[in-house]
Order: structure tokens, then C-alpha cells, then sequence
């Protein structure tokens, strides 16, 4: 703080009265200073008795009492301040004068804008912290959602849920939606997956699966696509056994068995979905409508499995079926042979080549597979 200059000077009482003892021991401190000078220049000069401080009002005070009211007016400043000199001296230059021509205190206002850049600057770091706990090996939050799976009959309203399980399949997505047509109207023999109150509609299918009479649909352009892959493409020494499944000859009729699902479905599901079909399959032999006929068409005595599948190493390395049953049925099989699928969006955008594995079982067969996958998921489960 500068000299008061041309304004009106502190007097001394109102210092003793905001400064306390302080006042008093510059006081008593200018005397002595007063003093001592008195002896130093002893024969020199003679000066009057220094004037006490309470009771000094002049305005020609000397430089040292302008100095002294100087340092009153620093030591005046309320101990335990922690502001830095820069903010100290912003606040001397926006200072007022009081009523005694000294300094007075005035607040500087805040932006109003400076809550809200806090805020920003708080909610920046929040974040900042936020990535630094992931970077440092926190563990990631994962949401739970509790799904109620529900077996429902074939229905129109899964069409579009049928056809893009179907899609998954390159052997059938060429007739997706006639073959989603089909199992649609086989409402004897079809069990779809979905989840109760899931989405409006509920029309979400998470797994569904179905076996088409061969020789019933034998004129639908779908059923002979899939017959024609078949043939076309199985081995000399399996040529005849094929044909002969085919051709509805057979005492029992023979179905192409399809399935598909998500891959995360839980495993206990894949087990009940099976397990439904099977019961679809003798509800409908001991309750068909339509005579001897219809019963007949849906005692089947063989299935046909198309899988989805991949080799591991190589043409030559092992088989990798898409979905685990699959490889449980395989094992149960007849015969089996695998052949180059059409080509899919996955295989062109680079991904491994995708194969078609014909897995040809007997009723027989298809239920030891249904004992050995039960075994299989309760094990696992198990374990």
C-alpha cells in the first residue's frame, strides 16, 4: 500500500483502535527512535519532546510517521490471511477510501459464469479419473438382465425371427423365407424359443427348431433345393443309402431336421429345445387329425442335418461344428459327409471357409444323441 498523498491521513487513535497493542508498540518504539536521535546530536540542535502518537492529529507529520502510518496500514490486515500477493494486490487496487481517507476493503465479484466452468472442469476430471481406473485394471460393470425364456408353437408372428436364425446357415439362406413359410405352418412338429414380455410383440425367437416331412413337401422348391444338395454333393459310397432316404420309399418317412440359435443361449436351453421337439414329434403321432395318412407323414424313422461347420488346420484338419449338438449327432449318425457351402457374407469378407456337414440319423440314433447331450450339459454343468 502507497502513501495517502493529497487525501486525509489515518489519524493515530483510530490506529490504536483497530490495531490494539500493536499501535501501542510502534508508539512506544518512535519515542525511543526520538530519543536516541536527541543524544546523537546533543549540542547541535535542540528539538522538541517527541509528541505522543494519540495525541499527533497534524497534517505535516514527517516521512517516517507517513512511513509508519505506511506500515500501520499492512500490519492492520486481519492476521491468518492466506491470500498471495497477486490477489492482494488486485484487491488494494479496487479498494475505496473510508470516512478517515485509508483504505477500505472491497469484494471483487465472481464471474457468473465461474460455478458452471468449475462444474465443467469437475465433471472432466470425473471422467479423466473414470478412464484411469479402466486403463489401471478395474473391473469392467457388467449389466445383468434376467430374461424369462418361454417355448411357444409355431406362429406367424416369428417369421422374421425364423429367418434370420436361418441366415446364420449358408445352405439355407438361399430359401430362408420359403423354409421359414414351412415350419410356420407345421405346427405339429416345431417348437420356437422366446422371452415373455421381452420387446412388444414378443415376437423375438432366440432358438428355434423343426423337421420337415420330405416326401409331404417334396414339390415345394425349397425342399427340392435341399434334396438336390444333398445328392449332388454326397460321396459314391454313400450315394445309394442317401438316395434311398430321399426318395420316400422308406416304411417311415424321412426329415430334414432344422435348428438354429443364438450362440450365448444357455445350455440348459439347447437341452429343453430338443427335448421339446421329441415330445411334438410322439404328442403328434398319438393325436394326428386327417386318418392313418397323417399319422404315418409324422412317425419319422430318419433325419438329415445340414450343420454349419468349419475345419480347424487346414482341408484336412478337424471338423468345428457351429453349435455344439450338432457334433453330438454326428457322432450318433449313420453316415456322414461334408461339402463346400455356398458361399456367404462372412466368407467373402474374409472369415474361415464355410462347410456343410449331411448328418444322416435314425430315430434310434436321434435319441441316444438326445441321452449323450444331456450327459453332456449336466456334466458340464456339473464340472
Amino acid at each position: 500500500m502507497g502513501k495517502t498523498g493529497k487525501g486525509k491521513k489515518r489519524p493515530a487513535v483510530e490506529a490504536n483502535s483497530r490495531s490494539g497493542a500493536g499501535a501501542s508498540e510502534k508508539s512506544s518504539s518512535s519515542k525511543k527512535r526520538s530519543v536516541d536521535n536527541e543524544e546523537a546530536d546533543a549540542g547541535k540542535k535542540d528539538f522538541p519532546p517527541p509528541q505522543d502518537a494519540s495525541s499527533s492529529s497534524d497534517d505535516s507529520s514527517s516521512d517516517e510517521e507517513d512511513d509508519d502510518l505506511v506500515l500501520e496500514g499492512e500490519i492492520m490486515r486481519m492476521p491468518g490471511t492466506t491470500t498471495s500477493d497477486e490477489e492482494l494486490s488486485s484487491e488494494e487496487e479496487d479498494e475505496d477510501e473510508d470516512e478517515y481517507g485509508g483504505k477500505k476493503a472491497r469484494k471483487i465479484p465472481l464471474p457468473e459464469d465461474y460455478k458452471k466452468k468449475s462444474s465443467k472442469k469437475q465433471k472432466k476430471d470425473n471422467k479423466r479419473d473414470k478412464s484411469k481406473s479402466k486403463r489401471g485394471g478395474g473391473e469392467p460393470k457388467v449389466d445383468t438382465v434376467n430374461v424369462d425364456f418361454i417355448f411357444c408353437d409355431m406362429d406367424e408372428k416369428f417369421f422374421y425371427g425364423i429367418k434370420t436364425l436361418l441366415l446364420a446357415n449358408p445352405v439355407y439362406a438361399p430359401q430362408s423365407s420359403a423354409l421359414s413359410d414351412l415350419m410356420i405352418d407345421n405346427v405339429s412338429v416345431g417348437t420356437v424359443v422366446s422371452a415373455e414380455g421381452y420387446a412388444k410383440g414378443e415376437d423375438d425367437v432366440f432358438a428355434v427348431a423343426s423337421v420337415l416331412n420330405v416326401t409331404t413337401h417334396s414339390s415345394q422348391p425349397c425342399i427340392q433345393y435341399l434334396r438336390k444338395q444333398c445328392l449332388d454333393h454326397c460321396p459314391s459310397q454313400h450315394k445309394e443309402e442317401m438316395e434311398t432316404v430321399l426318395s420316400g420309399k422308406t416304411k417311415r418317412p424321412a426329415g430334414f431336421f432344422l435348428h438354429g440359435r443364438m450362440i450365448n443361449m444357455p445350455l440348459e436351453i439347447c437341452e429343453v429345445l430338443h427335448q421339446q421337439l421329441v415330445l411334438d414329434m410322439d404328442w403328434a403321432v398319438k393325436n394326428a387329425e386327417g386318418g392313418e395318412d397323417v399319422r404315418k407323414s409324422l412317425d419319422y424313422g430318419a433325419f438329415v442335418v445340414m450343420a454349419p461347420c468349419t475345419r480347424s488346420g487346414g482341408d484336412n484338419g478337424m471338423l468345428v461344428y457351429k453349435y455344439f449338438d450338432d457334433e453330438v449327432f454326428a457322432s450318433n449318425a449313420e453316415f456322414m459327409y461334408t461339402f463346400d457351402a455356398p458361399k456367404s457374407g462372412l466368407e467373402e469378407a474374409g472369415g474361415e471357409k464355410q462347410l456343410c456337414s449331411v448328418i444322416v440319423m435314425t430315430k434310434t440314433g436321434h435319441r441316444d444323441a438326445m441321452n449323450d447331450l444331456a450327459k453332456l450339459i449336466h456334466g458340464a454343468k456339473a464340472n
